[in-house]
C-alpha cells in the first residue's frame, strides 16, 4: 500500500522552504500552481482547520516543495504536472475554509510576483473550491 501524501512528504514543510520554493521557481511552476500553494498556505494560517486537513496540507506543500518527485520540477513543460495535481487534492480537502479572504490574499500575493493577469486564468483551481 502507497504512502499518502500527508506522511510521506509532511516533513519537507516548512514555511521557510515554501517561501523560497515560490521564490525560485514561480514563474516556471506558473499561476495556476503557484495559486492553488498559496491558497493551501494561507487556509493554514486559520486555526480553526482541523489536523487532518492541515496534514493533508503540509503533505501537500510538502510535495511542491520536494524537488524530486514523480515528475522532477527540472523537467520543462511538464515539471509541476504532478505537483499541481498532489495541490489539487489537498485543496478539494480544503475547500470548505477557502473564503473570499484566502482567495485575496493569494491573488494579491500572485499580483506581486506575476503583475497583472485575467483572473480566467484561475477558474480551473476556483473550480475545485467552489
Amino acid at each position: 500500500m502507497q504512502q499518502p501524501l500527508d506522511d510521506k512528504y509532511s516533513n519537507n514543510y516548512s514555511e521557510k522552504s515554501l517561501w523560497e520554493k515560490f521564490k525560485k521557481f514561480s514563474k516556471k511552476a506558473g499561476k495556476k500552481v503557484i495559486y492553488c500553494a498559496l491558497l493551501l498556505y494561507y487556509v493554514l494560517q486559520k486555526p480553526e482547520v482541523p489536523v487532518k486537513v492541515r496534514l493533508t496540507i503540509i503533505g501537500a506543500l510538502g510535495y511542491f516543495i520536494t524537488p524530486i518527485d514523480a515528475i522532477p520540477d527540472i523537467i520543462p513543460m511538464v515539471g509541476f504536472t504532478d505537483d499541481f495535481g498532489a495541490l489539487g487534492v489537498a485543496l478539494t480537502t480544503a475547500a470548505m475554509y477557502v473564503d473570499d479572504d484566502v482567495k485575496q490574499k493569494a491573488k494579491n500575493k500572485l499580483r506581486d510576483w506575476f503583475g497583472n493577469y485575467d483572473d480566467s486564468e484561475l477558474e480551473e483551481v476556483n473550480d475545485k473550491i467552489d
